[in-house]
């Protein structure tokens, strides 16, 4: 008989569902409402705590502070935590899927078990992993949810690629094309058969066009036999070390081991193995605001259904041209002193009282990065439009996520700065145009049957 620790988990057909008997009212259709909303509404208030709420209630229910069968008092105190946690947050997280999902999920849970409203809460727990051999580790897993192992058939090793974004923004794409852009709002990272990643960038001063990112949506596809769907979500200072639902693997499936989450600094740096796609992704918070790195295979990369329709898709093709900041000429132009002349595509930002001196700029950056490479230059230029030290810190993790996830340590380091010319920027890659010769050849071809005849 399974204890009563009730987890909230949200599945492909059900919202909120008890493990017990009597589980309350599951609500239906809620899974891909939620994610449908992620992908196309990600710019909901950051002040909601809800992440927060769900974790420490999971905290306060799982592993070996899990209440026993006759533990209904301490489980109903984790409950009006949990209750007293969402009310906390309720002003802040209006209109919030998540937050009335929970609201709904607490309500059905104390009454499954006879909980007053009335009582003691209680102080949510630090979670304890299992020592190492008492893990939920499957070695048997399916190996099509190991994408390496499955590559022993074939004649070649997979070739992976590197995507990230940090700063103000700068973006470095798969292809290791460097841009800075403005992209305020919602923008798609990634968008291919496996997952979707989606960032919100906010302005970093009142007023000002410089911005950074302020959330981060990632949603781990339904696969096979490997892993059900997930969606991680982290926003400024909530960088939770668990999926939405709580959970830190792939859920019931066979391989659901092949998705995990393991918390490298608490509130700081998260990384995700989804080892059924070969993908390593890497998120961090500096400062208040989140950093993006990714190492995925060019198969995984480009797997999508129709490449002309996936619209803007930020990791492959990178910024739209109108989008894009030429960072260097509004550096060359700061180094030259106030009164030197800014093209306007050059000045994204307009000065701000507390940004600093080229100089303070070049040297603060120096301290962490000393190649002059892009990193560099884009460390030099969110100081100059922003102010924020923290920019310093957040190009320098940009580097060190890049020599530890890029496979092609010749392009560690990038110099030459990449801006399409106009009416190339966001277009799909795909074939040259056939030259006219041979487009006239092919044409001379097809009617000389007719010219024969009429000869």
């Amino acid at each position: 008989m399974q204890p009563p620790r009730e987890r909230l988990v949200v599945t492909g057909r059900a919202g909120w569902m008890g493990m017990g008997r009597g589980a309350g009212r599951p609500a239906l259709g809620f899974w891909p409402t939620l994610a449908f909303l992620l992908c196309s509404f990600p710019a909901a208030s950051s002040s909601c705590k809800i992440l927060k709420c769900n974790s420490e209630f999971w905290s306060a229910t799982a592993g070996s502070h899990a209440p026993a069968a006759d533990d209904a008092p301490e489980f109903c105190a984790a409950l009006r935590t949990y209750a007293l946690c969402t009310r906390r947050t309720a002003r802040t997280c209006r209109g919030d899927l998540a937050y009335h999902s929970a609201v709904h999920g607490i309500e059905d849970l104390m009454s499954q078990h006879s909980c007053s409203k009335d009582g003691p809460t209680s102080q949510p727990h630090l979670r304890t992993l299992p020592p190492p051999g008492d893990s939920q580790e499957r070695s048997d897993s399916p190996e099509i949810c190991h994408y390496e192992k499955s590559f022993h058939n074939r004649a070649a090793a997979p070739n992976y690629t590197h995507c990230g974004l940090f700063g103000d923004p700068h973006l470095r794409t798969f292809t290791d094309r460097f841009q800075t852009c403005k992209v305020q709002g919602a923008w798609p990272l990634i968008d291919n058969n496996y997952l979707n990643v989606q960032v919100t960038n906010t302005p970093v001063l009142p007023g000002s066009a410089a911005t950074a990112t302020s959330k981060l949506t990632i949603i781990f596809k339904n696969f096979q036999e490997c892993v059900d769907q997930k969606v991680y979500q982290a926003e400024m200072d909530e960088l939770p070390a668990a999926f939405a639902d709580g959970s830190k693997n792939g859920g019931e499936k066979h391989g659901a081991n092949s998705l995990k989450i393991t918390e490298k600094v608490s509130g700081q740096h998260v990384e995700i193995q989804a080892k059924y796609i070969g993908t390593t992704i890497v998120v961090r918070q500096v400062g208040r605001y989140l950093t993006f790195a990714v190492r995925m295979p060019e198969e995984v990369v480009n797997a999508v259904e129709d490449r002309d329709s996936q619209g803007l898709y930020l990791c492959l093709r990178g910024c739209p041209l109108n989008q894009q900041i030429d960072f260097q000429a509004f550096q060359a132009g700061a180094a030259e002193g106030p009164g030197a002349p800014q093209p306007p595509a050059a000045s994204p930002a307009p000065p701000a009282p507390d940004t600093f001196p080229y100089e303070t700029a070049v040297a603060k950056c120096k301290e962490k990065l000393p190649v002059e490479d892009l990193y560099y230059q884009a460390c030099v230029f969110d100081l100059l439009t922003t102010g924020d030290v923290n920019f310093t810190l957040a190009a320098y993790y940009a580097l060190e996520d890049v020599k530890m996830l890029h496979s092609n340590k010749d392009k560690l380091h990038l110099y030459a700065r990449t801006r399409e010319p106009p009416g190339r920027a966001g277009a799909a890659p795909g074939p040259p145009p056939a030259p006219w010769p041979l487009l006239g050849t092919l044409l001379l071809l097809a009617l000389l049957p007719a010219l024969l005849g009429a000869a």
